[in-house]
């Protein structure tokens, strides 16, 4: 006991002792260069909730409002009645639930093959994967809206769930290749010593060592799948199967843009990716910096 008091009261003297830190000047260029990028990062998304909160009597109002002079609810209310905007919520979620978690599972399994197991064409596969990332989705969009069209999927929930997957799966695969090949072979290999197939040291040893990783992987394929608008505005036509980023892209028509409504939605479509990246925040960093146990 004594002998950490005196740590504790060596350590409040040499903090004491060292005195006020000194500003220097590549401190403050850093401070200040990073306070203009957040401003820069994080005005747009401040100007786009204020907008939602205007009035519609003041959104074009001159001189700009900074903080709305009269804050009102209106255009989430005008939301909700101008459009079916809970319809494209939920189709949104279903989609993006489906696609990130299949996509995840799919990945975990091939990644897992990418990283035990040698056998020829690997390094091939690897580069395929890393070239589907490269290229631009449009490129394919006449083959994959024919094939779509030839297996009845065009308009379909489940055929946007399916092209949404096929698209997750490269990226996933690869990420989580990093995470297996930092787990210690040791681990599968004394489950299967006390038992244990192949498959069932996958999920009951290795699965857990890595839920880290399977959840940033799993966040990066939700957000991926819940912003997606090129695909969606290709392959679905129908209004009760839309999602919300082909929904706002309804809020344009030829000679008006409807700034309140869209600001609402824009908010509304904002907060499930924040609160999901808060919630998981400490998961998603375990897993970008570590991912796994060290030998």
């Amino acid at each position: 006991m004594s002998a950490t008091m005196a740590l504790t009261t060596a350590g409040v003297k040499k903090r004491e002792t060292r005195g006020p830190r000194k500003v220097t000047v590549g401190g403050v260029v850093r401070f200040t260069g990073l306070g203009l990028w957040l401003i820069i990062t994080l005005f747009p998304l401040y100007w786009i909730a204020l907008t939602s909160f205007k009035s519609p009597s003041t959104i074009n109002r001159f001189p700009i409002e900074y903080w709305p002079s009269e804050p009102s609810l209106q255009n989430y209310a005008s939301l909700f009645e101008k459009s079916t905007f809970g319809v494209f919520l939920m189709n949104s979620a279903i989609v993006a639930l489906t696609a990130g978690a299949v996509a995840t599972l799919i990945a975990l399994l091939s990644a897992y093959v990418l990283a035990r197991f040698e056998f020829r064409g690997k390094g091939a596969v690897l580069v395929a994967f890393l070239l589907t990332q490269m290229i631009p989705a449009f490129i394919a969009l006449g083959p994959l809206y024919s094939m779509m069209t030839d297996l009845g999927l065009v308009d379909t929930r489940p055929g946007l769930v399916l092209v949404y997957i096929a698209v997750c799966i490269p990226f996933s695969t690869v990420m989580l290749r990093g995470f297996f090949e930092n787990v210690p072979n040791a681990l599968e290999e004394a489950a299967m010593i006390d038992g244990c197939s192949r498959l069932g040291a996958l999920f009951r040893v290795l699965v857990p060592v890595m839920t880290p990783g399977i959840i940033a992987a799993f966040i990066f394929n939700f957000v991926n799948c819940w912003n997606e608008l090129f695909l969606s505005v290709v392959l679905i036509n129908s209004d009760e199967k839309r999602t919300v980023p082909s929904a706002l892209n309804g809020f344009i028509s030829t000679f008006n843009i409807d700034w309140g409504s869209m600001s609402a939605a824009a908010v509304l479509t904002i907060l499930p990716t924040m609160v999901l990246f808060a919630l998981a925040s400490r998961w998603i960093v375990a897993g970008l910096t570590s991912g796994a146990v060290k030998e």
